[in-house]
């Protein structure tokens, strides 16, 4: 219980800061939306930041958490001070350095690598000249974003996760900046050219609001170079494979863009806002459980606790169930009308409002196994076991592939979203048998009775909403969706008290008495 009680503590701390950062990112979105719409520009710029972005989720936030984490936790738990610091000071210095050279050759081959990105655009000269001259304008972001994410490995491990939760706004907040301050004084072409230089400024800014942090809790980063270091090796080691199976739904999101290069125009800008949608239940709940369950578990293999690993393990899935599963309801139920508030305006036509729905509701039949697979990965990972989840994430991306190919025939880009909900469920399915193999009984059961139930509570809860969104969006769009998903919120909590889904008190603990929870 205790460990339940700081878990979902730590989780609302990271759930405040990530909130704060999406509601920024959505404005962020909705003035981009206004201000390109879903034309060339657009679907240039988005095709050139799949690059970097991909790279910031495979080489900082997937891979080296994944790997620096556990492997900072049992240096925290088994060894000094001065040996952790000296292990946190060699791979800062050795990552700056790949990175920088990452950067150079990125930069360098920006042609060959959007040629393979989006292959489609190749028809479009100039939309293809476009995207090889955005991605090198905003190759640098990977350097600054992938040592904030150094930074947020080691602020997490030390159970501090407000500040790297609502680092990530430096983002939208430089290119709100760029967008209201000084686009309006440039031509169309220096805009969307501003807009990827404004990109760069958010991840300097993402790496640098963090720092003062690592100071304060007595930390440093400075510069120390050994390679022969033996934490860095095993790092090194558990890196690699860590890029592929912490990661595949950012692989998946890759395969997505090359062949949505291949559909109607506003097809890889349907994805992306799609995505944003749906990732913000996904990042709100889901990744903050998983970016605490990482550390916790990792500190419980170093201890030698399995019980209290398997504890983590399960409460974490119970509760991404209870949170994910109505999120999922809610936005097949009115996701429709949210994209409508949030985009359609300027030149974001309704078109492409239903253009973005239709892989919108797809995306969220994935919703709980996107959170799943990161919980389930997380725990080979504080094993310091990398190469079961790559395997499986390998069968998955296969998967995905395969589906892709098949479906946007019939589908377009739904069918696109649909396939990677398949693949991420497959890949959750595999995980987890392969875990009860190696760890033992997992308390499946438990996690199937709150399923069901948070199910049939999540349908009522969609009914509910569907109806109350669609009664008044045509009169008042923004206060009938607001209505809408306080409402959904409502009658879903009503109806877990009616079917006694225990894992709502955590979450009503947190909402009502967060003090206590301290």
């Amino acid at each position: 219980m205790k460990n339940e009680k700081h878990l979902t503590h730590h989780a609302s701390r990271i759930a405040m800061g990530t909130t704060f950062s999406r509601i920024l990112g959505y404005v962020r979105d909705m003035l981009v939306a206004h201000t390109f719409g879903a034309g060339l520009a657009a679907d240039a710029f988005y095709a050139a930041y799949r690059i970097p972005n991909l790279l910031r989720r495979l080489l900082g936030e997937g891979s080296l958490s994944a790997s620096f984490i556990p492997v900072l936790s049992e240096y925290l738990h088994t060894k000094s001070k001065e040996e952790t610091q000296e292990l946190v000071n060699v791979v800062f210095s050795a990552l700056a350095v790949a990175l920088a050279v990452l950067t150079a050759i990125g930069m360098i081959f920006a042609p060959q690598l959007v040629r393979v990105i989006a292959y489609g655009f190749t028809s479009d000269p100039d939309k293809l000249a476009l995207t090889i001259n955005l991605t090198q304008l905003m190759f640098p972001f990977v350097f600054f974003i992938c040592l904030a994410a150094l930074a947020l490995g080691i602020l997490n491990t030390l159970s501090s996760f407000f500040l790297p939760a609502v680092a990530p706004a430096s983002l939208s907040v430089a290119e709100i900046g760029f967008i209201l301050a000084l686009a309006p004084a440039l031509s169309p072409d220096n805009q969307i050219k501003g807009l990827a230089i404004s990109v760069i400024l958010g991840g300097i800014g993402q790496f640098a609001v963090q720092l003062p942090g690592i100071l304060k809790l007595g930390w440093r980063l400075s510069w120390r170079w050994n390679l022969k270091h033996p934490g860095l090796k095993r790092i090194g080691l558990l890196m690699l494979p860590a890029t592929i199976g912490l990661s595949v739904d950012q692989v998946n999101a890759f395969v997505d863009t090359i062949c949505a290069s291949f559909l109607e125009q506003g097809s890889i800008t349907a994805l992306y806002y799609s995505n944003r949608v749906m990732q913000l239940p996904l990042a709100i709940f889901g990744l903050a459980l998983a970016s605490v369950a990482l550390p916790a578990m990792s500190k419980c293999v170093a201890e030698k606790n399995i019980c209290g690993l398997k504890e983590t393990l399960n409460f974490s899935i119970r509760i991404n169930m209870f949170v994910l599963v109505p999120a999922a309801a809610g936005l097949i139920a009115i996701g429709l009308p949210i994209t409508q508030v949030l985009f359609e305006r300027g030149n974001f036509s309704h078109h492409a409002t239903m253009l973005t729905y239709s892989a919108l509701a797809f995306y969220s039949l994935g919703l709980p196994a996107y959170a799943t697979v990161k919980v389930l990965a997380s725990s080979f990972y504080a094993f310091q076991e990398t190469r079961t989840p790559v395997k499986v994430a390998a069968i998955a991306m296969i998967v995905n592939t395969v589906l892709n190919i098949v479906l946007m025939r019939f589908m377009g880009v739904a069918g696109l979203a649909l396939a990677t909900a398949a693949a991420s469920w497959l890949n959750a399915g595999i995980l987890g048998y392969l875990l009860r193999k190696k760890i033992g009984a997992l308390g499946i059961r438990s996690i199937v009775v709150t399923a069901v139930k948070t199910t049939a509570a999540a349908a009522l809860m969609g009914g509910g909403t569907y109806l109350i969104a669609f009664r008044y969006m045509a009169r008042w769009p923004a206060a009938g969706m607001a209505t809408a998903l306080i409402a959904g919120v409502a009658i879903f909590f009503a109806m877990s008290h009616i079917f006694g889904i225990e894992e709502r008190k955590p979450i009503l603990a947190v909402i009502i008495k967060p003090k206590n929870d301290r």
